[in-house]
């Protein structure tokens, strides 16, 4: 190998090494800041999904909500596959040369009804959850409702432990 040879295979290894140190650098502080905000949040009010609603109740009936939320989500399997072939249906439409108008009401149509028939289910089975608990533990999945999922409310319609206890 010649002189130059070396100088273009060390610039090149210098390059690539400044990349991968900036990639390393810029991953390291996206994953930091992430979990910083997380953990700053307090914990269970950063917990928004559905899953979360049962989390003050024992670990039985967390686990029996767990069971009942992926029971209804299995069984609604086909109701998802339709939607999510509706909105490629509607994006295929919508790049198509030709808008076709009616044709992607059709589809949106089609897909509001599978998503609908979807959240249905799942809400079936929150509530039937629901009924098998004691009114005390009632209340505590209320409050988790309120935090999570789709019955969460805007922060400042949430209700505050500590202010409905002094009252």
């Amino acid at each position: 190998m010649s002189e130059r040879s070396w100088k273009f295979i060390l610039v090149g290894s210098v390059v690539l090494n400044v990349f991968m140190l900036g990639a390393i650098g810029g991953g390291a502080y996206q994953w930091f800041s992430t979990h910083r905000d997380v953990h700053a949040g307090g914990g269970p009010a950063q917990r928004t999904a559905l899953r979360f609603a049962a989390d003050e109740l024992p670990d039985a009936r967390q686990r029996e909500f767990a069971a009942a939320l992926k029971a209804a989500r299995k069984d609604g399997r086909d109701f998802a596959r339709e939607g999510r072939d509706g909105r490629i249906t509607v994006l295929d439409l919508l790049a198509a040369p030709q808008l076709d108008r009616a044709a992607i009401d059709a589809a949106l149509d089609r897909t509001r009804a599978a998503d609908t028939a979807m959240r249905a289910q799942v809400e079936r089975s929150v509530v039937d959850f629901a009924a098998t608990l004691t009114p005390d533990e009632r209340v505590k999945f209320v409050d988790g409702l309120q935090h999570s999922g789709n019955w969460r409310l805007p922060p400042k319609l949430q209700k505050k432990p500590d202010a409905s206890a002094s009252e």
